[in-house]
């Protein structure tokens, strides 16, 4: 696939799959609703062609007044249910409480979004920095920021996230900003740092 950058934009084209197609009609009501939203963890890097299976999706949101929650929560529920419960106001109060909340197609549980109120300080710079992605020339989804993508799958650190953080490190070792990805993985512990030293690049 070929990429294009340009400022908090990546452009390509991919034969889509089942779970882009879900997370992109997801992501399109967002949209809709002028929430901002950022898609986060595993599913950035089966976006840019990682081959792997997940079962959920981690999206953030904006925290919401519940008027706004309402609304969609309304729109979803046309292809969309909560998986935690049935009532809106129940999973308001979920994810006011730093709790997540998941959404599936009707009828099915997977693949299902887990949908969080950004509530950290990194949730907050992640919502606030990201990046959007234009897949061929006009599906938009916003994902965090590739060097966040890359400290945060180290941090998790299980050798799945670690392969995570390779392969978009690898893929994308050209286009991202290197003092970034050192100041963002100052965000976390040292046990961060050791494992980004054994995915570096040797000189």
């Amino acid at each position: 696939m070929e990429y294009r950058f340009e400022k908090e934009r990546i452009s390509f084209d991919k034969e889509l799959n089942h779970l882009d197609v879900f997370v992109i009609d997801f992501c399109k009501t967002l949209y809709d609703l002028k929430i901002d939203f950022v898609v986060v963890s595993g599913y950035v890097s089966i976006l840019f062609g990682r081959s792997k299976e997940t079962e959920d999706v981690d999206l953030l949101i904006e925290e919401t007044p519940f008027d706004v929650f309402k609304k969609l929560w309304t729109e979803l529920s046309g292809n969309f249910e909560c998986l935690n419960t049935l009532d809106c106001r129940g999973s308001f109060e979920y994810l006011k409480k730093a709790n997540a909340v998941r959404f599936s197609r009707k009828g099915s549980f997977i693949p299902n979004i887990e949908l969080k109120f950004q509530k950290t300080s990194i949730d907050r710079l992640t919502l606030n920095s990201a990046v959007e992605v234009v897949l061929n020339k006009k599906h938009k989804l916003r994902i965090s920021p590739i060097e966040t993508q890359i400290a945060y799958k180290l941090y998790l650190g299980s050798e799945k996230d670690i392969e995570d953080a390779k392969f978009l490190y690898e893929l994308f070792f050209d286009n991202i900003n290197h003092e970034k990805l050192a100041e963002v993985l100052s965000w976390f512990d040292k046990e961060t740092m050791l494992r980004f030293k054994k995915i570096k690049r040797k000189w």
